[in-house]
């Protein structure tokens, strides 16, 4: 039986948390994704949590890249820079969660994709959104829990807020995956413009969550 995303191809620049659950989600309903990593040990979620005598990946990196083929490429190179444009040229969709500015700096962009390929869908992923006061700042899990006040309701009476375990504040993969799924199938049938730029806002997610409010992450 084929699958939903079958066909389709992912070119995979996420690492850590947010996006590997993004593009995973792809890749268990049939998208092929291929996921770029960094020399020279790749995905540092690899090694995490890991001790000097054992070689094995990570429970919490296998938890978020099965389906995935991996590949090593060096983007501050050239020789780099050209097997990733290579490979951008056939996707379906683009997925990033690198720091504010980096996809740019490597010639990666959206700007830069959208003419080296025209029809992929640019997913990414930035820890305060794309625009704001702090849009420039990297977030991983304990700044997202503590900006959004998740914190402010965790720990024990009296005592300090801590941090909740569950990682639901920077970890946008599975609201992500759903419009760059989408639109990647719609791709193949109509014209999509600039509605192919899925940016979801972690925190504004979260706060908008909280008051009880919609939200949404493509446009």
């Amino acid at each position: 039986m084929s699958q939903a995303l079958e066909g389709i191809r992912v070119i995979d620049f996420t690492h850590d948390q947010a996006g590997p659950s993004c593009t995973q989600m792809l890749a268990w309903l049939g998208a092929d994704v291929i996921k770029i990593e960094r020399p020279p040990h790749g995905d540092r979620a690899r090694r995490l949590w890991a001790t000097p005598d054992d070689p094995a990946d990570s429970y919490f990196f296998l938890l978020l890249n099965s389906n995935k083929r991996s590949i090593v490429v060096d983007l501050k190179t050239v020789e780099g820079k050209d097997i990733a444009r290579r490979l951008v040229r056939e996707a379906d969709v683009v997925a990033e969660n690198l720091g504010p500015g980096v996809m740019e700096r490597l010639g990666l962009g959206y700007e830069a994709v959208k003419v080296l390929n025209p029809r992929a869908v640019y997913a990414s992923v930035k820890g305060f959104g794309s625009y704001g006061p702090y849009s420039a700042y990297k977030c991983f899990e304990p700044v997202a829990q503590a900006t959004s006040g998740a914190m402010s309701v965790t720990g024990e009476a009296g005592g300090p807020p801590l941090l909740n375990g569950s990682g639901p504040e920077s970890d946008p993969g599975q609201v992500h995956a759903d419009p760059a799924g989408r639109q990647a199938a719609r791709a193949h049938r109509q014209p999509l413009g600039d509605r192919r730029l899925c940016r979801p806002d972690p925190l504004r997610r979260r706060r908008l969550e909280r008051r009880g409010l919609p939200h949404h992450s493509a446009r």
